[in-house]
Formats: C-alpha cells, sequence, structure tokens
C-alpha cells in the first residue's frame, strides 16, 4: 500500500485548518480473476474508526474477468459489509444464508466465533460488477459473539439531499439521519453522489473518518476562505483521511461518487492475518488449525461448510 506525500500535502497538513492527514492510493491486489484496489490497510494508516478493511472492485476499482467466484473462506472477530453501485453478487454463508446482493442494498455479516462464506455471481449477472467491501473490527466483548448475516434492501437505506449532493446513510448515524443496520460500535458509513462543483462538509463528530473516491474526482478544502491553505485533489482509487472537527470539507472537480466513513477508535490493537481479525494473536492461530481441520475433511468446533457451495474453498495460505 503506498501513501502519497508531495509538497502540496505536505503544505496542506502544516496548516492548521486544513484537516487533512493523509492521502493514501489503492494497490492492486489479484484475488485470481478478481482485482482489487485495497486501499485499507495501508502502512501509514492501518484503520479509521473501526474500519480495518476496505477494497474497491469492478468499473475503475479493477479488472474483472471472470465475474466474482471467491470460494468459501472463514473469518472470525470481525464484520464484513458488501455495497454495490452495479452488478450482484450471490451471498452464501455456514448459516444457510443465500441472498443476491443488488445495488443500494447492505449486506452485513458478523462473523463473531465463527463463519465461512462464498461469493458469486448469480446466473443472471453479467460482468458489469462494481463496488467495494469493508471489514470492522468488533468490541473486544463482541468479538465472539454468535454470527449472523443481516440484509437490508436498498429502500430501506435512509436518504437526503444537501445542496444538491444526495447522500445514503449505510450504516450509523450522520446529517441528521439513522440508518437502521445494527453496528457494534459509534460508526458513519455513508454513500454520496456530488454534483460537479458542489461541496460537502464531512460528519464532525468522530476524530477518525475518511473520503473515498470510488467515481469522479474531489478536492479536499480548507476549513477557511482565504487561509492559504492549498487544495488538494484526490482522485479514484484514493483515500483521504481526516482529523477531527468542524469544517472539513470536499468538492467535487467532476460528478463523483463518494464513500465517507469513520467513527470510534476500536479498542486496543487488532492483529491480521489472511481472512481472520482478532484482538489476540493466539485466537488466529486457533482459527488457522480449525480451518485446516475443516478442509481436511474432518471436523471443526469453529467452521461449518456453506450450504450449496460445499464442493470447493480457499486453502489456508502458506505463510
Amino acid at each position: 500500500m503506498s501513501v502519497r506525500t508531495n509538497p502540496e500535502l505536505a503544505q496542506c497538513i502544516d496548516c492548521a485548518v486544513s484537516h487533512l492527514e493523509t492521502l493514501i492510493d489503492g494497490r492492486g491486489k489479484d484475488l485470481g480473476g478478481l482485482e482489487v484496489r485495497r486501499v485499507l490497510p495501508a502502512i501509514a494508516r492501518r484503520r479509521v474508526g473501526p474500519f480495518i478493511f476496505f477494497d474497491h472492485f469492478g468499473d475503475h476499482g479493477g479488472r474483472l474477468e471472470t465475474g466474482m467466484q471467491v470460494r468459501p473462506h472463514p473469518h472470525i472477530n470481525l464484520a464484513t459489509v458488501t455495497y454495490l453501485f452495479e452488478g450482484a453478487v450471490l451471498h452464501r454463508d455456514s448459516l444457510g444464508s443465500e441472498q443476491v446482493i443488488r445495488p443500494g442494498a447492505v449486506n452485513w455479516m458478523t462473523a463473531g466465533r465463527g463463519i465461512v462464506h462464498s461469493e458469486r455471481m448469480p446466473d443472471e449477472a453479467v460482468n458489469n460488477l462494481h463496488g467495494v467491501q469493508v471489514w470492522l473490527g468488533l468490541p473486544q466483548a463482541d468479538e465472539e459473539i454468535e454470527p449472523r448475516f443481516e440484509h437490508y434492501p436498498a429502500e430501506g437505506m435512509p436518504e437526503l439531499t444537501l445542496d444538491g449532493v444526495k447522500l445514503r446513510v449505510l450504516a450509523g448515524e450522520a446529517y441528521g439521519e439513522r440508518s437502521p443496520v445494527r453496528v457494534h460500535s459509534p460508526t458513519f458509513y455513508v454513500d454520496a453522489e456530488i454534483p460537479r462543483g458542489k461541496i460537502l462538509e464531512l460528519p464532525p463528530v468522530y476524530a477518525e473518518r475518511a473520503a473515498y473516491v470510488a467515481v469522479g474526482e474531489i478536492e479536499a478544502l480548507s476549513s477557511e476562505t482565504g487561509s492559504g491553505a492549498p487544495a488538494v485533489s484526490v482522485a479514484v482509487g484514493q483515500m483521504a483521511v481526516f482529523s477531527g472537527g468542524e469544517g472539513a470539507r470536499v468538492r467535487a472537480k467532476r460528478d463523483s461518487r463518494v464513500m465517507l466513513l469513520g467513527g470510534a477508535p476500536l479498542d486496543g490493537d487488532r492483529f491480521m492475518w489472511w481472512n481472520f481479525v482478532s484482538s489476540q494473536r493466539e485466537r488466529i492461530e486457533e482459527a488457522k488449525a480449525q480451518w485446516l481441520a475443516l478442509t481436511g475433511e474432518g471436523a471443526s468446533e469453529r467452521f461449518e461448510k456453506v450450504p450449496g457451495d460445499e464442493a470447493e474453498f480457499i486453502p489456508l495460505p502458506e505463510r
């Protein structure tokens, strides 16, 4: 993961009113026919609030050779959220859930003590997939809760328009609206469609927040007119991370689709290895052994196979 540093950004960071802390360039990662643009975790910024992982796929996010065909794989101690701009994805998991994800809907999967899922292209889908997937760390008290899967239709997401900017509140609270999605810690996750020339201020309630450009281009502005701080361009595939407080604003240089995210910091460190995230290193070692047990045709106390998708799986990496 690269972190962009240049004189323009350094000058902006030195200006007390800019709020811009870091500009992260997403890096291409090949998942086997599916190339994503991975933004979090980055070297300079491991997470933003509870958000510990951010992938952008399809369209400007990366190529799709055969559509999404992600074989069954495990997770622990986190929540995954899939959100689409275009296309469709078929989610199946070891709880027996089977759900086609479509644009605007929110699919929230809480892994808790352990879950297995797959992500495939539905039979009727074509290769126009475009979306993002994020992982959120769970508070330590919730890491080992029972796994669950929740689907929230697009029409149930709160929408509002501020000075021509269309906002959909996908999780948590922002701009006076509350999402119906159940969250485990204070957070916000917003899909913003910003027409060219329009300005939007980020929610000021959390010290950790960011804006990711999925389509178009924006610029991070100074919070005070005439302060001398330059605007900093943020292009597709880049995430601008801001400090807390009022006045963090962005302006669209062209029609843009921007994901806004942030929240309260997690309680303590989180360790990440492959698809496993936990506050305890030994818990990850246990998850490795449990996945090897299941995929070795044995029995696992933590993981079960995915009904309807039992024939394949992603093996434990050799590292």
